[in-house]
């Protein structure tokens, strides 16, 4: 059996390595092994809080363990609690001094935990400035040798937008001065529609994004789309992505909608991918605006008064109101608690109440807590997502909680289909409609991520 539980873990089918080490629990709660093989388990599903509550418990059972201290410094990286992880770091180089992945690893989270207190001693709300003011567009210039596409008279056309895309998937950049200028003119304004197609995470899987395109039309005035978050990150191609939406935006303002995930944000980005990406394709100062702009995606969206629509989910309290959620100030970094961040963290549980999130922020929220919010807000469902299912979407809570997700064979490894889903307003019923992976340029997912979220150590 022991066999199993290892198999589990190194054909990547993450799923029944929790089943069989939960099961091996079970039968032996004292193993330190366990705990810390299923925390590894966890990481790779993304249950960032269950991994650091196995990670821990493995500590509790052999203090000694180094490895639990690696999976739970891990833990802490993905949550955003650098300084966390640095003691844990210190403490597996305390102990393995000659261990040159420990030591690289505690140098990274060091550097990162120095950054971040820069940052807050330097911060000012009264002093910030936005990063458009120090751009000076109008006299930065496209050289003679570029032949790729061009804004016209400072405007986003159709033209462009079909010579960008094509420009993106021959893996060619946009030029600079354009990117800021698409980036700079981004603005929202919201409508209601007759017709509209809902998609969830694409995570830089710009190859299936062009896809989507393909089966689905490009977007028009008469085609309109809604991206639920999630634009960037994981995926190696999140510039592309996040261009060809902005554009997209622009072109049809009223009829194209992209909401806020919880990647659209500066620590998801600078841990997995969409940071260093923009570092390495353009400047730090053009990440500086991409995280300016993040901070203005709406959190919500309601469709003909009877569907909302969110990244993430639900609430940690009863009580919460349409009006509640027009009054967050979203421009800003998300809280660690509260209306804004169960936006962009929660998920839906099969059994009624709420509960501890296994991602480690927000909550889990059962059928009973959808359909009282629902009724005091009278809305008919909800449409999130910001998890993968294996067939691209998920209906829960007697239909009431709908999950879309749209980034097939997720990092190249899930194996998962996509999904998008029309809804109409006539009747708001929705329709699925599911793509597989198309093949993507040989660059591999978190190409670009922060080396601490490799998650193969020890």
């Amino acid at each position: 059996t022991m066999k199993l539980w290892i198999a589990g873990i190194n054909k990547k089918d993450y799923e029944n390595a929790i089943k069989y080490y939960s099961e091996a629990l079970e039968l032996n709660p004292s193993n330190a092994i366990y705990y810390s093989n299923r925390s590894l388990a966890y990481l790779r599903t993304e249950c960032y809080g269950y991994a650091l509550a196995d990670a821990t418990k493995a500590l509790e059972v052999d203090k000694n363990y180094i490895k639990g201290y690696y999976r739970r410094a891990t833990s802490n990286m993905a949550l955003g609690k650098f300084k966390a992880a640095l003691k844990d770091y210190e403490t597996v180089v305390r102990v393995r001094p000659n261990d040159k992945d420990a030591r690289m690893k505690y140098q990274e989270c060091n550097k990162i935990v120095k950054q971040k207190a820069f940052e807050r001693a330097i911060a000012s709300d009264e002093t910030k400035k936005s990063v458009v003011d120090s751009l000076d567009i109008e006299n930065m210039t496209i050289e003679d040798d570029y032949t790729g596409p061009k804004l016209e008279d400072g405007k986003v056309t159709l033209k462009f937008m079909k010579e960008m895309m094509d420009w993106f998937k021959d893996q060619k950049k946009l030029h600079r001065k354009c990117a800021y200028q698409v980036t700079i003119m981004f603005c929202f304004s919201l409508s209601q529609t007759e017709k509209i197609t809902i998609c969830g995470d694409t995570h830089g899987q710009y190859y299936d994004l062009l896809n989507i395109f393909k089966l689905n039309g490009l977007p028009s005035d008469t085609n309109p789309y809604l991206f639920n978050g999630d634009f960037v990150d994981r995926g190696s191609f999140s510039v592309e992505v996040i261009l060809t939406l902005f554009g997209f935006k622009l072109l049809y303002p009223n009829n194209f909608h992209l909401l806020r995930g919880n990647h659209e944000t500066d620590n998801m980005n600078q841990m997995y991918g969409f940071e260093g990406e923009v570092k390495a394709k353009y400047t730090a100062q053009m990440f500086q605006l991409f995280s300016e702009v993040f901070q203005w995606l709406p959190l919500a969206q309601c469709i003909n008064n009877k569907v909302l629509v969110m990244h993430g989910g639900l609430f940690s309290e009863d009580g919460v109101t349409l009006e509640d959620l027009r009054k967050i100030d979203r421009n800003r970094q998300p809280p660690d608690s509260g209306p804004m961040c169960d936006l962009l963290w929660s998920d839906p549980q099969p059994q009624n109440g709420r509960s501890i999130s296994k991602r480690g922020v927000s909550c889990q929220f059962g059928p009973d807590v959808t359909e009282r919010f629902l009724e005091q807000n009278k809305l008919d469902f909800i449409v999130r997502s910001h998890e993968v299912k294996a067939e691209g979407y998920e209906v829960t809570h007697s239909g009431k909680c709908i999950t879309v997700f749209s980034a097939p064979n997720y990092c190249d490894q899930m194996g998962n289909k996509g999904a998008y889903i029309h809804l109409r307003g006539s009747d708001l019923k929705p329709e699925f409609h599911q793509f597989t992976a198309v093949p993507h340029p040989n660059v591999k997912p978190m190409a670009y991520a922060n080396t601490l979220m490799q998650l193969g150590m020890m």
